[in-house]
């Protein structure tokens, strides 16, 4: 059993994190609450009947803690992890891993050193259809996969001490904190890198001073290319959070798996080639097929894979390096949209 402290008590791990992956996680137990914002720190303290603390240091010497959970501004990404693997924590960081190149460097540097777990928050690879799609796309069922579409928007208005709305504690706006999920989704599925990126950005609605809106195409190692849109100025009940895949024997056409919810849906059309000299000439063509696999908490899912690999002192599935590389992809697509020119990735 590992025992889970967290650092920031609101946002993604009170309504997200602690109710739906470390609560149920089967492998693990919640012991600590950390938040500078004592009501905060305290309520969720209080309804899981777990210590409350209101500095960093504190929980982080709490010698029950085993992993700390990190749901803070990016900017404090770093320093947070840092202080805990110091500790001889295990540490679980919320995406994007940091705000620079330097300070992902940082951190994967001190996990070696302590020898610690490290580990980032991209859950949506454990959500049921992506991996359904993985498996798909692996077994070549689509054949050679010429496109991929990742779509992830929200209404999200100006709202006052709002860390996501100022660059400086965030890092930038819909395409870090929404398109990074779709890129790495993408990524996952396709089990290829992003080579190289071209994007556009902009604030067309929102009145603050991160972009609202952004659009990306990039070229996978494999020669496939892609689309990610990420918005905060689209109305909820307007953006499907869609998900496309295109193949040279069929695709793949999905609706609400990217998102926080473990449910959606998706459709598959395949293809199945035909015998002698009518294969040069046409396919067959099937009907629609329905994908529904058992459906999973991400979340769930997320806690229990990395208190498994402290547990057994294994890599954790999602690690330092992978959240490194998905900043690099991340910055590159800002240099493309400030230059207006194509960046590749190195």
């Amino acid at each position: 059993m590992v025992n889970w402290g967290v650092i920031g008590a609101g946002g993604i791990a009170r309504r997200r994190t602690i109710p739906e992956g470390i609560i149920p996680a089967k492998n693990s137990k919640l012991v600590a609450v950390m938040d500078t914002d004592r009501k905060a720190a305290e309520e969720v303290a209080e309804k899981y009947q777990v210590k409350a603390y209101f500095k960093e240091k504190d929980l982080i010497r709490d010698s029950d803690v085993d992993a700390v959970y990190i749901a803070t501004p990016v900017y404090l990404h770093c320093k947070q992890t840092i202080i805990a693997l110091e500790a001889g924590k295990n540490v679980l960081c919320e995406k994007p891993m940091a705000l620079t190149i330097k300070d992902c460097e940082r951190m994967i540097k001190t996990a070696e050193k302590y020898k610690k777990k490290l580990g980032i928050g991209y859950f949506m690879r454990f959500h049921a259809y992506h991996q359904r799609f993985k498996e798909v796309v692996k077994n070549g069922d689509l054949g050679k996969i010429v496109l991929a579409r990742g779509q992830l928007s929200c209404w999200y208005p100006k709202m006052k001490g709002a860390w996501r709305q100022n660059p400086k504690l965030g890092g930038g706006g819909s395409l870090v904190d929404m398109g990074n999920h779709c890129l790495d989704t993408l990524e996952y599925i396709l089990d290829s890198r992003v080579k190289e990126v071209s994007c556009f950005t902009g604030s067309l609605v929102q009145d603050y001073p991160v972009e609202d809106s952004a659009l990306l195409t990039v070229r996978f190692e494999n020669g496939a290319l892609g689309m990610v849109d990420a918005f905060f100025s689209i109305p909820d009940n307007s953006s499907k959070n869609r998900l496309e895949i295109y193949g040279s024997r069929g695709s793949i056409l999905a609706e609400g798996t990217i998102g926080q919810m473990p449910s959606g849906e998706a459709t598959a059309y395949l293809e199945k080639e035909t015998k002698g000299y009518e294969a040069e000439q046409k396919r067959e063509e099937s009907g629609p097929e329905e994908i529904k696999p058992s459906l999973v908490n991400g979340y769930q899912a997320e806690i229990e894979i990395f208190a498994e690999a402290i547990e057994k002192d294994i890599e954790p599935p999602i690690s330092g390096e992978d959240g490194l590389w998905s900043q690099k992809v991340i910055l590159a697509a800002y240099e493309s949209a400030k230059t207006g020119k194509k960046v590749r990735i190195m």
